[in-house]
């Protein structure tokens, strides 16, 4: 059985990976995948910093009881 992603089937994946192979090319994919990954580790750095401020508030919070 495949797996749905997104409720996307095999062949509507399939046509998605043509459709960008044909608008970017196989030289330009390396590059955006590495500007998305890049993004993606910003967003959890991101996402990190603000559960520490958070997690940080609350303790200094409850010191101050």
């Amino acid at each position: 059985m495949i797996p749905m992603i997104f409720g996307l089937g095999m062949p509507e994946i399939l046509i998605i990976v043509l459709v960008i192979l044909l608008l970017f090319g196989g030289k330009k994919i390396p590059e955006l995948m590495r500007g998305a990954g890049k993004g993606v580790k910003a967003f959890k750095d991101g996402m990190q910093e603000v559960t520490t401020d958070v997690e940080e508030e609350k303790d200094n919070e409850k010191k101050e009881k």
